[in-house]
């Protein structure tokens, strides 16, 4: 039997269409950016669309062809817009590189992508010296500033307004294949190397589409978005995208994250969407309160990149009418894969069963496929108690890593195993146990940190939480509870244990709390236990013999 195809035309998935629509169609639509030293500039998605132009015709120019990798580092800004696009639009590898990974970090994940070309900000002009010398493919040093902020170098460096200055604005972009590469984006490296995700256009473009869905980010031209989680974090949650795809006012902040920067600017430009970790959204629920401000515009937030407690998720919808959703993906993951709006059924259902829902990672957005198995591989139901490691297939999900590092990391069935130990319940709703490298196991069975964690950030006095495990002689292992307070706070360990007292089964009360000046933060926000580990490896439970 011969083969019936549609009659449609065939028009490749490359996200030079996305900036190129953005700019026919929303090309007055602005887009704000805030710089190192608090000055604000505007442009909107047509003098983005021109500067980005500019840009391919430079990075032509100096010789970067299709498939050539082409660095960042730097914060969230209209210039680093332009690059990023300018770079992809033209078939070559936009690379984010994170300033705040260890220099080390930085040169091994620069070195291993063959980097050709870095666009900096001025503000990581220190940690670029030693860069070069461990990454010798860097041939040119573009600092995205004018004339006027150029800092002082001992290396070879110009502007990227002067950069660009003489290039035309009517550079061709685009025909190339939908799979060729996009970006590149390394993972955390907690347990080894940084590992690169390779993304390609058609990814790009069909998690743009995913995003826009009215069941996960949502967007439209109506928005402001205020763009707080970094654009070196997995494509901005794909916000780069998904914004000017949907024509939505774009603010960039910039390096100021504190909770009284966010809030000028939320309400000075009508913010009305944004997205961010919690740290960030702890920070500014801390400043409100503090100081009696309320938002105007602001309408709803998602968190990602860890569990925000349900007191945070309380706060921001009970206190100030915001509605919170929770975000859950990785970088190998593009990175949005669920998210935790509600069901019909479930805005039928109690208040608190709703925000407890909310606590939950959340729903499958369309054109992915979810599952859990056991050790050996099995699957496991989704009832909701059943906890088994999280995997997950899709054309937006990795296939590998760039250069072959790690191996084959699909399964018989083409699922990548995320890392995660999670439940499914049969509504659908995701909820993340813990990390497979991080969960505790007593005595043959699973206790959540997570879930201890969140329980006890809701405490009045607590800042930040993380669970450990560590050492039994009987149980193998047993949970510890550091706290970090909050400035001028108190609480002890009883105090601490009282509190955790009918919250959660008393198999999992943790054998110890430790009050801590500071408990450390990774590259993106996360709690970094590997190094929480470092710092309590002598740590021996009370009552246990040295």
């Amino acid at each position: 039997m011969s083969k019936l195809f549609g009659l449609m035309q065939d028009v490749p998935l490359t996200v030079d269409r996305i900036l190129d629509h953005a700019a026919a169609w929303h090309g007055g639509r602005e887009i704000v950016s805030r710089d190192m030293n608090g000055a604000t500039s505007r442009t909107d998605y047509a003098g983005l669309h021109r500067t980005a132009k500019q840009v391919s015709a430079a990075l032509r120019a100096a010789g970067i062809a299709a498939g050539d990798r082409v660095a960042t580092m730097g914060w969230n800004g209209a210039r680093h817009l332009a690059a990023w696009y300018g770079t992809t639009n033209i078939g070559a590898v936009l690379h984010t590189l994170n300033p705040r990974l260890f220099p080390e970090q930085i040169a091994y994940i620069a070195r291993h992508a063959g980097d050709r070309i870095l666009f900096a900000d001025p503000a990581c002009a220190a940690l670029i010296a030693p860069l070069l010398k461990e990454a010798p493919t860097i041939e040119s040093v573009i600092f995205l500033c004018g004339d006027d902020e150029m800092p002082e170098v001992p290396f070879p460096a110009i502007a990227f307004d002067r950069w660009i200055a003489d290039q035309p604005v009517d550079t061709p972009w685009g025909g190339f294949d939908e799979r060729s590469a996009c970006g590149l984006c390394y993972t955390s490296g907690t347990t080894g190397n940084p590992k690169g995700v390779l993304y390609s256009h058609r990814s790009n473009y069909l998690h743009t589409l995913m995003t826009l869905q009215r069941d996960a980010l949502a967007l439209s031209q109506r928005d402001t978005i205020l763009l707080v989680v970094p654009m070196y974090h997995a494509n901005a949650w794909g916000v780069v995208y998904s914004a000017p795809a949907a024509g939505a006012k774009l603010v960039l902040p910039g390096q100021r994250m504190d909770g009284q920067s966010i809030f000028e600017q939320i309400e000075q430009e009508g913010v009305t969407f944004s997205a961010a970790v919690p740290t960030v959204w702890q920070g500014l629920l801390q400043h409100l309160r503090n100081t009696g401000q309320r938002f105007t515009t602001l309408e709803r937030v998602v968190i990602g990149g860890s569990a925000p407690p349900e007191s945070l998720i309380r706060a921001f919808q009970d206190e100030y009418d915001v509605e919170v959703i929770q975000g859950w993906g990785m970088t190998e993951t593009s990175p949005l894969a669920t998210l935790s709006s509600a069901t019909a059924e479930v805005l039928t259902q109690p208040y608190d069963e709703q925000v407890r829902r909310k606590g939950m990672q959340g729903r499958l957005v369309c054109g992915l496929e979810l599952k859990l198995t056991d050790d050996a591989g099995n699957r496991l139901p989704h009832d909701g108690r059943t906890a088994g490691h999280l995997k997950i297939k899709g054309p937006t999900i990795t296939s590998g890593y760039f250069g072959g590092e790690g191996g084959d990391v699909l399964d018989e069935e083409g699922f990548f195993d995320t890392g995660d130990v999670s439940t499914i319940d049969p509504a659908g709703y995701m909820q993340i146990t813990d990390r497979a490298k991080d969960i505790v196991k007593s005595g043959g069975e699973w206790i959540s940190s997570i879930e201890i964690e969140n329980i006890a950030a809701g405490h009045p006095a607590v800042a930040i939480a993380a669970v450990i495990g560590v050492p039994h002689p009987k149980w193998d292992e047993r949970p510890i509870l550091l706290v970090q307070l909050t400035p001028g706070e108190s609480c002890d360990r009883d105090g601490m244990l009282a509190f955790l007292d009918g919250k959660i089964a008393k198999w999992w009360m943790p054998d110890d709390v430790v009050v801590v000046d500071t408990i450390p933060l990774g590259a993106t926000g996360k709690i970094d236990k590997k190094l929480i580990r470092q710092q309590m490896a002598d740590y021996r439970l009370p009552g246990l013999a040295a």
